[in-house]
């Protein structure tokens, strides 16, 4: 279990370098975030088609009469496609939203609410949609989510001196995605295995962001672009994206999914910690108690969610 958590642990800090790495390729390059998004989908995909295959043959060696659900691509029915091709509309939208919520914004704040506020979401629509009550617990951690995240735009206001209004408001929507990918993902599940859901979401998403980055002119910075801003579009495709999520998925293998959906909230801090100390970010007195609040926020709704899952399920 140890190692599993280690993996998971640096999956998130693999991840969190993603708006590191792209705060560089924004203030150096011409490029938009839109652009990025696509990049870093069309580099990871092929890593993601030979994880996939693998998968697929494993799956025939355990099932040679090929009952696997997802054994094959071909295999798939509609009933499975169409959660799939949710979760990649979704995953257009999160990597567009979030990467341009970096760029109005900061690194550090940015991640915070886009990645710390869905888990409380999730908590709070749950309920309903099981036709379940909101607990005590997911109702006091939704207020905490709520006070964290105006601390946090309190700290930032603080520190640069205005309102980065359209930052917040990219980074809000990115929850806001990302919430609608976690339930879609979460209570449409139809079995399929972990890299074939992978490809298929990356590449649906890779589709609908492709016309997006045509239609806004977004491919004309790449003649400008530069060897170096290249290596980072690629490190972004294939480090977080492709190495960290084998990583995670790898460790989640051995790891409960209860102390699985605590050790991710390291990523916020991650960036948080790497935008403070690579970038200079700041987020204030007020914006540091804010993040304390937020990961507080999405431990207790992240475990709470998982146990009344498993309740569920028991």
């Amino acid at each position: 279990m140890i190692q599993g958590v280690l993996l998971i642990a640096l999956a998130a800090l693999l991840w969190a370098t993603t708006s590191i790495v792209a705060k560089f390729l924004f203030s150096g390059s011409d490029l938009a975030p839109i652009t990025l998004a696509f990049l870093r989908l069309v580099v990871a995909l092929p890593f993601f088609w030979v994880l996939m295959r693998r998968e697929q043959r494993q799956l025939r060696r355990e099932n040679p009469h090929g009952n696997a659900v997802g054994s094959s691509l071909r295999s798939l029915s509609w009933k499975a496609l169409l959660p799939l091709t949710a979760l990649g509309l979704f995953q257009a939208l999160y990597q567009g939203s979030y990467l341009m919520a970096v760029d109005l914004s900061g690194a550090g704040i940015a991640t915070l609410i886009s990645l710390c506020l869905p888990p409380v979401f999730v908590a709070i629509l749950a309920a309903p949609m099981l036709g379940e009550r909101p607990t005590l617990t997911t109702l006091i951690a939704a207020l905490g989510a709520v006070v964290g995240t105006g601390m946090l735009v309190l700290g930032d206001i603080d520190t640069t001196g205005n309102l980065r209004l359209a930052g917040i408001l990219m980074s809000l929507l990115a929850a806001a995605v990302y919430t609608g990918f976690t339930l879609t993902s979460r209570y449409n599940s139809v079995g399929t295995p972990a890299f074939t859901t992978a490809f298929i979401c990356f590449f649906t998403a890779a589709l609908l962001l492709l016309p997006v980055a045509l239609i806004s002119g977004g491919f004309a910075a790449l003649e400008t672009m530069e060897l170096k801003h290249w290596l980072m579009v690629c490190y972004i495709g294939v480090v977080p994206t492709g190495i960290g999520y084998l990583m995670f998925f790898t460790g989640i293998k051995s790891t409960p999914a209860t102390l699985s959906s605590i050790v991710v909230t390291l990523e916020p801090l991650f960036v948080a910690l790497l935008a403070w100390f690579i970038l200079g970010e700041m987020l204030g007195t007020a914006g540091v108690a804010g993040a304390i609040i937020l990961v507080i926020a999405v431990v207790v709704a992240s475990r709470n969610s998982t146990v009344a899952g498993a309740n569920r399920d028991g």
